[in-house]
């Protein structure tokens, strides 16, 4: 809510778009913390009543101590708080979740099941879309003006009810999925690696029969209790390179500049000539989201993880050149629009989902929390990185851009090909075993 007599900035804008995303990198970074000491479902759940409180907070930032309708400066920094709870809620979900999935699920399909975590994420992003645009209705966004010295303002022709409570109702309905995802998670187990890391055998034993049958849930348990109890929660027991592999392919993930590509896609899409060009992206968008997501999805196990980042980092290296070659020639038409969609279609495809199968299951057992919350804060810090210097990157040259995140792509199925090992069908157990022999 911005009004005329409050001074609102190009600063203050910037803090409270970052807002969230630095609750993320703090969420990221002690979800290990977390995972270790609560578990990983009551981390989840600690992740569930975070999202909820942020909600509430967003929605009614004036409650008990400002004055509803008169924004201040105490005030938009309480609404930052709010903003910044709900992002360390995301940054401990974005890494737990993963890590939850991974340790319950039989090693023959983990991968696909890690990377339904993708496609519920995606799923959800349409999902909030529909509802905003439920919650819009008729009414319009509101025209914000700025003067000489770049202060902010509504204009008074503006619909004053999205200004005092539109914006209210959208961040105010995330406290309904919130809800019903923390009353979820008290019909989950707690994971059984975890239950052993706690010397609580039995309890492991019996979900591990439950999910993998009475003959092979004793095997199981064995390999994870010759791993788990052993002495070994040091950050580099095994090495470096398990750690700074884990770093890179969380870096490299946000360094090919997916949100930097996307964020370029509906001037593309105006440029071709289509009508509405913002909502069409969304629609086309959200579509091969979804459906190359699903390609992962089901062929992940099948084809194993460094196949599918090899031949995705290639086609969105292909994606990102042919984006800067049209913005290079001036062309428009359907060749910038296929472009952008071929970037995005093997995005989905690849390190969208993948690079979170392999972040929740490279590292070994004991070290497992630690680890994916140091890989899990760097992706949210280069996510930072990305997505405030292609501002300027874009200004100098939308083909050197573009052409970098291309050559970037490059590196990445370099990266890929030489130096990530295939976790397909290995067990978690089998990562102490490859790391300690790679030491």
């Amino acid at each position: 809510m911005i009004v005329a007599d409050f001074r609102y900035n190009k600063v203050m804008h910037g803090i409270t778009s970052s807002s969230a995303l630095t609750g993320c990198v703090l969420g990221g970074a002690f979800s290990g913390i977390f995972a270790s000491r609560l578990g990983r479902r009551n981390s989840l759940r600690l992740a569930a009543v975070l999202f909820f409180l942020s909600a509430l907070g967003s929605y009614y930032p004036e409650f008990l101590f400002f004055e509803y309708g008169k924004p201040n400066m105490d005030l938009l920094v309480t609404f930052n708080l709010y903003r910044v709870l709900g992002g360390i809620g995301v940054g401990l979900a974005s890494a737990v979740c993963p890590m939850y999935i991974a340790e319950i699920a039989p090693s023959n399909i983990r991968g696909t099941l890690v990377s339904c975590n993708q496609f519920a994420i995606i799923f959800g992003m349409l999902v909030v879309y529909f509802v905003n645009y439920l919650i819009m209705g008729d009414h319009q966004n509101p025209i914000i003006l700025k003067d000489a010295a770049g202060v902010l303002s509504v204009s008074s022709e503006s619909d004053m009810w999205t200004v005092f409570e539109g914006w209210r109702f959208m961040f105010g309905s995330e406290a309904f999925p919130a809800a019903f995802f923390g009353l979820l998670l008290f019909f989950v187990p707690k994971t059984p690696r975890y239950l052993v890391l706690v010397q609580q055998d039995e309890k492991a034993y019996s979900i591990l029969e439950k999910i993998n049958g009475k003959t092979k849930a004793q095997e199981i348990l064995n390999d994870i209790k010759a791993t788990a109890h052993e002495k070994t929660e040091k950050l580099f027991t095994y090495g470096v390179a398990v750690i700074v592999i884990g770093i890179l392919l969380s870096v490299f993930q946000q360094a090919i500049g997916i949100n930097a590509v996307l964020y370029y896609a509906p001037r593309i899409f105006e440029n071709a000539g289509a009508e509405g060009g913002g909502m069409m992206q969304t629609v086309i968008m959200g579509v091969v989201n979804i459906i190359f997501t699903l390609v992962a999805i089901f062929t992940v196990d099948r084809f194993g993880r460094k196949p599918l980042l090899i031949i995705g980092s290639i086609g969105m290296a292909v994606g990102a050149f042919a984006v800067a070659m049209c913005d290079s020639m001036a062309i428009k038409g359907i060749l910038p629009v296929l472009s952008v969609i071929v970037y995005a279609a093997f995005f989905m495809m690849s390190w969208g989902p993948i690079c979170w199968v392999l972040i929740s299951e490279i590292f070994p057992n004991t070290i497992r929390g630690k680890a994916v919350a140091i890989a899990v804060a760097f992706q949210w810090i280069f996510n930072y990185i990305v997505s405030s210097t292609f501002p300027a990157l874009y200004d100098f040259s939308p083909m050197f851009a573009y052409s970098l995140y291309g050559i970037i792509c490059v590196a990445a199925a370099i990266f890929v090909w030489r130096w990530v090992p295939e976790t397909k069908g290995k067990t978690l157990e089998d990562m102490s075993k490859l790391w300690k022999k790679n030491k």
